[in-house]
């Protein structure tokens, strides 16, 4: 039979069962909720193909695109400076030949109007020591000794060219015949230096080489 102390303590007992019991369930509950809360707050994982997407666009994509359009002007640029340097190295070699012609070719009784008329091929220094050359030498010798000169150009080539500047190796074929005296032939090779002046090739420079 019971006594009134052992009651006393299986009440006892009871309650302190029941008060574990209730903080387990209310413990259990609390994680469950705090559970789903961080499913619900969790950011969703991208998906493969969207994260590539995001890289192509805020990455390679604007590098890439960079890249080309430098490329793209490089080639331009390139291009342009290789056609103006190929027009600038054609049209200076027409211009040494048909020049060179002017300069070595005249008649005795014509020899003032060639040669002065050569004279406008011509530019800088190199046009103030022609000009006192045919002018002291070259017209008052072909008028006294009746000289006639006709040269040609068999071959030239451009050694370099730019749009404003250029350099011609020419060879140099002249005929003289001094009165009535057999002709006599020459042959030679010139370096020729050649400014852009006015949308004109003049010649500066004339080098036997």
């Amino acid at each position: 039979m019971s006594t009134p102390e052992d009651k006393a303590a299986d009440a006892v007992e009871e309650e302190t069962t029941a008060t574990e019991v209730g903080d387990y369930e209310a413990e259990s509950e609390a994680e469950a909720v705090y559970a789903d809360d961080t499913e619900a707050v969790a950011p969703a994982e991208p998906e493969p193909g969207s994260r590539l997407a995001r890289v192509l666009a805020f990455g390679v994509l604007p590098v890439l695109a960079l890249l080309l359009g430098g490329a793209a002007g490089y080639l331009r640029y390139d291009y342009s400076s290789r056609h103006d340097a190929d027009t600038a190295g054609t049209e200076s070699v027409q211009a040494a030949r048909d020049s060179t012609i002017a300069l070595l070719s005249y008649k005795p009784e014509s020899v003032d109007k060639d040669l002065t008329a050569a004279r406008d091929r011509l530019t800088g220094s190199f046009l103030d020591a022609y000009t006192q050359l045919v002018n002291t030498v070259v017209i008052p010798g072909a008028k006294e000794k009746k000289i006639s000169a006709v040269a040609q150009v068999p071959a030239a080539a451009s050694v370099s060219a730019k749009p404003d500047h250029a350099v011609v190796l020419a060879f140099v074929d002249q005929t003289v015949v001094v009165g009535n005296d057999a002709p006599t032939r020459t042959a030679s090779s010139v370096r020729i230096t050649l400014e852009k002046v006015g949308g004109r090739w003049l010649i500066s420079g004339f080098e036997p080489v």
